[in-house]
Parts: C-alpha cells; structure tokens; sequence
C-alpha cells in the first residue's frame, strides 16, 4: 500500500482529482490575469504567435512547397501547399489540403496535427497523423492529395502511441497498440507489422517482435531510387539499439555497436558513436560502404572527431554530399564532405554566418544538391535561404522583428562548476546595464537527453522579457549535448547532480558579476528542465527569487512507473533498484524541506500530457501547500508535453509564467 499520501493525484481524470485542479486553476487565473500586465504579456505573445509575417516553414515534395501554418483565424491549423515560384512572393498562393479546424467541427474533435508521410515516389498519397489534444498518442489516416480528402476505407491507425509508414501504395509497416501483449513496459509497441490493403490490422504479418523490457520496437523503408531497402529498429534503451536489414531471406543485424547512431545511406553508413569503439573516440563519425559492414569487413573512415571545444551537432545528405553541422563552443559551423576515388574530399560551406545557430536540411537528397538553410540567435530573427552547395545562399523569407533588439548585447561567458568544470552560458542583456545586482534576470536550462540549447530568436521572450528591461540567459549545463557524448554522460545517472551544480554555478557567476543578485533572479525549465529547476528549488533555494517548473518530472521514486518513464531509466536510473540511493539525491518531491525558506515556484503542466504524468507536478505543488510554501499552480487541460494545444492556449501558458516572474522578481 502507498505511503505517499498525494498519490491520488495521479488519478488523471479522476473527480477528485480535477476538482483539486480546477480550485487552483481558478485561484491562479484570480491572481495573476486581474493586472494589466498579464493582459499586456498574453496580447503580446498571441500576435507573435499569430503574425502573418512569420516564416511560413516549408518542405519539398515532388515540386511543391508543403507547409502547415496556424494562426489567430486557424488555431488548430491548415495543410496547404504553394509553388516554389509563389512562394518566392510577398504574398505567396496557398492551395489548402486539409483544413483542420473545419474537421474538428465536422467530427466533433479536438485534433492537432502530428506531421505526414508521402507515398514515394508518386507523392499523391500521405499518411497524416492527428492528436486528440496534443497527446503523444495519434492517429494515422490515409489521405488522397489530389482530391485533398481521406481516402474512405483507406488504412487507418487507432489512436495508440506508435506508428504507419509507406512501403508501397498498397503495403505499409505499422507498430501501435493492439491490445495486451503488444506494448513494451514503456509504453511504445512491441511488435512490428506489415500491412497488406485490404486486410484487419490484427492479421498483419509480424516482422519483428521485441522484448517486454525494450522500448520500442519499429520498421521503416527507405525509397531511394536503386537503394530500395527495409529496415527494424529495435530501441532496446532510450541509448541503445539494434537496427536490422529486413530483405527476402529474413533479419540481418546491422554488426555496429548498440550505442551508437546509425545512418544508411544509398552505398554508406554513418556510424556516430556514443561510447569509444575500436580505437575511435566517443563523439566520432565514421562512415564506410553498407555492404562491406554487412560483409563485416567495413573500412572505417573518420569524418569527424570531437575536441575539448567542438561536437557534431547533426549531419544531411544532398544528391552528392555531406555537410556536417558542429557546435565549436555552443556556435555552429557547416563543412562539406564530398565522397571520391581516394576519400572525402572537405570544404567550407560557402555563405554560412560566423555567429549563431546554423539549421542546415537537403531540399530533396534523391535529385539534387541544394539545402534549407535557416540562421538566427538570440536578436536577430531567423532566415530562410536556399542553397546549393558551393554557391551563395538565396534568402527566401526572413522573420520580422517582434521587439527593438537594438538597447541589447549577446555575451557568452563561462562560469567554473564545483568540480572546477567550465560551463558556458549565453547572456542576453541591455548595453547600459548598470552591473548593481537590480536587473529582473531569467536564467534558462534543460541539461539532459544529450539536446544542446543553441542560440535562437524568441519574439515572444523578446517582447515579454527583453524589451521590459530583463536579462535573458541561457546555460549549457552538463548533461545536455553542447558538448557532445562526454558532456552529456558527465551528468548521467549517479552523476545527475552535476547538472545542477552547474547551473547553481552559472546563477553565482551572474550574481558575482553584479549582472543579478537572488531578489532579482528567477530560473525556468521543463520537462528534463522541470526537474532541474525543481531541483534549484530545494537544493539552492537562498540563489533564486522565483522558481518556474513546467511539465516536470519531480517524483523520482515513482517516474519509472508513470507513462514512459520506464523508457528513461538510462538517463536517471532505476529507482525500484539499488539505484534509488543516488536518485533520491535528486528528487525534488522527497528533498521538500518544510523548514526551509523556498523562494515562490510556479508549476505549469497539461492534463493530457501522456509522456511526463501531471501527477509530478500536481503532487509536488500539494507537498508544497502542506509544507506552508508559496506554491503557485496552473494546469491546462489540453497540450500534451507541450503544455498547449494551439497559439491562445500557448501564450496564455507563457504570459503566466512572466506574470509570475515579473510579479517576484521586478
């Protein structure tokens, strides 16, 4: 029998549990929407979120420019598509394929869009998923581009986490929930299936079937012309997995380490290794011919190796290149590789900025060699360009600018963790900013899963944070991937609290430069985030002024037990194990001190957030209450992981978590 006297606050929709929602929903929205600012804030943000001027992010299909856009007259959104031509225009104009707020109305839903997959290479064809709420679990439905409708009787997936993809236009794989058995302890199936049109799902053939303990299990085709090739991936953990070559004589393993990435394609495969192998060093990228590894006589080429300053951020592939996008201190450079009779040849990518963030996509990797290029950092709003590879970039769009970012600076500095570590970090701060401690500052982390938080515009902290006055910082703290595999394990499991040394380093470093003092600063994350800044809370409460948990994971005795967090058990360990010794030190629901002075918190999280539980945030805000703390709390009842299901619901999120922090910090 529990002893945790809040667990029945995990009861998702149970009355009891809404109803302990809804009190401190309307309590919430008494306090912080009555002042003029919160008004000011979720205006500000709505029109950024809403603006006819943004970016209308594409991608080509088949000689068309694809592009999913919402705004304040499309909450939910539109599938539309335009010409490459058109869209060079002020004023591109849009054909709509699927309008999604006139097919929610049509079937009583609350869809929200998950993304498509065409049918190569006719394209005529698209498996679109949809998400009741922004819940990870979708549905997949087959839909008809030239009549933009769905195709009756056409396949369908069941709502379920998992997934439908192409084979052939008659054929697909599919992995979703088909009742028991068919799920791993994670949440994600097990089992993966090809699908024959005009067959029950239930009858489809199995492919592969993985184990309870896995974490999901997947199959894929690659449709490149003369490449045709199938693919299982077995995800064993959220940092290991077997990936198996499906052909007309059955599974054939992938012979390369499970914890590495791999990467097929037409004659090669990439190899990016998380852990040393074979004399190479963890962060490498090797590549060789597929066929000589399937042989199991690969020669091995390095075409990158990490140093104490730069990591592989990513790579893409044009028609007959590589280009490699690297973080050399947090700042992105491009590099092109050329495969050739005696190698790789390498050179510079011609056009790409020195400062900044660097998002580097192939138009269409089977027919040419150009690329999506967008640059931005943290003032200077993003561009769109086209590029083929050698020649200047061709700008397509560039964002408009949402606040006057002229009054401010962008400074990178390096704060010195406990362990004598140096940890970077990114301050965005006024140019006459008088250094007495006084300026309202934000700091800013997430520190897991290997995601490195790179420099990008935001109108929405421009005009809610930057242009009021504030200071915006970013820290690259370790567990994150700014640094590759070695920044990322340094805070792995027992190591965890590294992170949050780090980032308690980065606030004292900011205090000691009298940018800041604890009245004045706040510290914001979610998700991953969400722990980490649950954890600044209770570990280094006298460094804060106010705290902002968002879709948190806080109960780290019970997160392997709700949801996917079984999946998560490499990244923090496994807290019904011997591993629970060094978790505890991290879990902010049982470090609650009722004794402590805790600055005010504020906890934003979803009810229909099925990745992270809203049981950790509700049960963290009712510990809190019991313990006499100043504890604020918000759930919107729609959103997913992402805490909102469109832009009103977004910004009414964000312009309370400002409203909070302007009212504790200024």
């Amino acid at each position: 029998m529990s002893t945790d006297p809040h667990a029945w606050l995990e009861d998702v929709t149970g009355t009891e549990a809404l109803e302990w929602v809804e009190q401190r929903n309307a309590r919430t929205m008494a306090r912080l929407t009555g002042p003029a600012l919160f008004g000011e804030l979720e205006s500000g943000i709505r029109e950024v979120l809403d603006s006819d001027a943004r970016i209308p992010w594409v991608t080509e299909r088949g000689g068309w420019y694809y592009n999913y856009w919402t705004d304040e007259r499309n909450p939910r959104g539109l599938w539309r598509r335009t010409t490459p031509e058109s869209y060079r225009t002020e004023n591109p104009e849009w054909e709509i394929l699927l309008d999604l707020d006139a097919l929610n109305e049509a079937e009583g839903e609350n869809w929200v869009w998950h993304g498509a997959r065409f049918l190569r290479p006719d394209l005529d064809r698209a498996l679109v998923d949809l998400s009741r709420g922004g819940a990870d679990a979708d549905v997949t439905r087959e839909f008809d581009v030239p009549s933009r409708s769905f195709v009756e009787g056409g396949f369908f997936r069941p709502e379920a986490k998992g997934g439908m993809s192409w084979i052939d236009r008659d054929t697909v794989f599919v992995a979703t929930d088909l009742g028991e058995g068919s799920m791993t302890t994670s949440g994600y199936p097990r089992i993966a299936r090809r699908w024959r049109r005009g067959t029950p799902l239930e009858s489809a053939e199995v492919v592969y079937e993985g184990r309870d303990e896995d974490l999901s299990i997947s199959a894929f085709h690659d449709p490149t012309p003369g490449y045709e090739r199938d693919f299982v991936r077995r995800a064993i953990g959220f940092y290991s997995d077997e990936l198996y070559l499906l052909d007309g004589t059955g599974l054939h393993r992938v012979p390369v380490p499970e914890s590495a990435i791999t990467d097929v394609e037409r004659d090669w495969l990439l190899l990016e290794l998380r852990e040393d192998w074979d004399g190479f060093t963890a962060g490498s990228l090797l590549v060789a011919r597929f066929d000589d590894v399937m042989a199991g006589s690969p020669d091995w080429e390095v075409l990158f190796a990490p140093d104490e300053s730069a990591s592989l951020q990513g790579w893409t592939w044009t028609q007959h290149h590589l280009v490699l996008n690297v973080l050399r201190d947090v700042v992105g450079e491009l590099t092109v590789l050329t495969p050739g009779e005696q190698g790789w040849d390498r050179s510079p990518f011609t056009g790409a900025p020195e400062f900044g963030s660097i998002g580097v996509g192939a138009v269409d990797t089977d027919t040419c060699d150009d690329v999506w290029l967008t640059v931005t950092d943290y003032l200077t709003p993003s561009t769109l360009a086209i590029a083929t590879i050698g020649s200047q970039p061709e700008v397509l769009k560039r964002s408009p600018g949402f606040f006057d970012s002229s009054a401010d600076v962008i400074e990178q500095h390096f704060a010195t963790s406990d362990d004598g570590t140096r940890v970077p970090y990114f301050l965005v701060r006024p140019k006459d900013l008088p250094f007495d401690g006084t300026a309202p500052t934000l700091l800013y982390g997430y520190g897991g899963f290997e995601i490195a938080l790179t420099p990008g515009y935001s109108g929405s902290i421009g005009r809610s944070w930057l242009a009021r006055g504030g200071v915006h910082v970013v820290a690259n703290i370790r567990g994150g991937g700014e640094y590759g595999p070695r920044w990322h394990r340094a805070a792995l499991r027992e190591n965890r609290p590294r992170a949050y040394e780090d980032m308690a380093a980065v606030a004292r470093d900011l205090i000691d430069r009298g940018i800041t003092s604890p009245p004045h600063l706040g510290v914001q994350g979610g998700s991953n985030g969400g722990l980490l800044t649950g954890n600044m809370l209770v570990r280094y409460p006298k460094l804060f002024g106010a705290v902002v948990i968002q879709v948190p994971l806080l109960d780290m005795k019970r997160y392997s037990h709700l949801l996917a967090g079984a999946s998560w058990t490499a990244e923090y360990g496994d807290p019904d194990t011997d591993d629970w010794e060094f978790i505890r030190t991290f879990s902010p629901y049982h470090l609650i001190d009722p004794e402590a002075g805790y600055p005010p918190v504020i906890l934003l999280t979803s009810t229909r957030d099925d990745r992270v539980h809203p049981g950790h945030a509700r049960k963290m805000a009712a510990a809190l209450e019991q313990a006499g703390h100043d504890v604020t709390y918000y759930e919107n009842i729609e959103g997913g992981h992402g805490g909102a299901a469109d832009n009103a619901q977004a910004a009414r999120m964000a312009a309370l978590a400002y409203s909070f922090l302007w009212e504790k910090l200024a």
